[in-house]
């Protein structure tokens, strides 16, 4: 795939969820979001300091944060989240979906994984479905599985994984780990929101690694 196929499934992630965001009521944005200590309030926040934050407004909050990745992004967020509405972040993720902008050393599909991932943050506490686009949901958990920056070559090693709603399997592990791809993807991101359609001999090494 390309890096322009890429950025326009991103952009067609951003907007379709920016249009779920529209649905949300006032009570919904004080939810705990799957992502500890963030409300979807705090998760909306971020969406958009992912495709607005410049490079050295990124470094600033770095040397501010320590040079903690995730300090930085937790701060950022709830300082977005204090400054702007839920109607204003809905405005401004919807007005940069077409961003190409990415952190310093993500790659192309990381925006992408952010999206689909974080969608899931949301509307899984709210009890709300929310489909990921098949193929792009592959292209995702392919890239997390490889990556070193989610731990999830550490979480996976010596399984076998095996997508129950797609022709997708990885790994040649002993022990094998079955869920949709889309809970496949949140178990490689470290969320135990993934464990919902988990099977297999491995399930109870996921759950204790997470």
């Amino acid at each position: 795939m390309t890096d322009p196929t890429i950025l326009a499934w991103t952009e067609a992630e951003r907007l379709d969820l920016a249009d779920f965001l529209d649905t949300l009521d006032a009570d919904d944005w004080n939810v705990p979001s799957l992502c500890t200590g963030w409300t979807i309030h705090h998760v909306a926040a971020h969406l958009t300091t992912s495709t607005r934050t410049t490079l050295g407004v990124a470094l600033r909050g770095m040397i501010r944060a320590r040079f903690d990745f995730d300090r930085m992004e937790d701060v950022m967020a709830r300082e977005c989240a204090a400054r702007f509405t839920p109607a204003e972040l809905i405005a401004q993720f919807r007005e940069t979906a077409g961003s190409a902008r990415r952190a310093p050393g993500a790659g192309p599909l990381d925006p992408l994984v952010d999206a689909l991932v974080h969608g899931q943050d949301i509307a899984r506490p709210l009890g709300r479905e929310r489909v990921m686009p098949a193929e792009q949901t592959l292209a995702a958990l392919e890239h997390v599985r490889n990556s070193a920056f989610y731990g999830a070559r550490k979480r996976f090693r010596g399984m076998r994984l095996v997508a129950t709603d797609a022709d997708w399997s990885a790994g040649d592990g002993a022990e094998e780990l079955r869920a949709t791809a889309a809970d496949l993807l949140l178990l490689a991101t470290g969320r135990p929101a993934g464990l919902a359609s988990a099977t297999g001999t491995a399930t109870h090494r996921i759950e204790a690694a997470l």
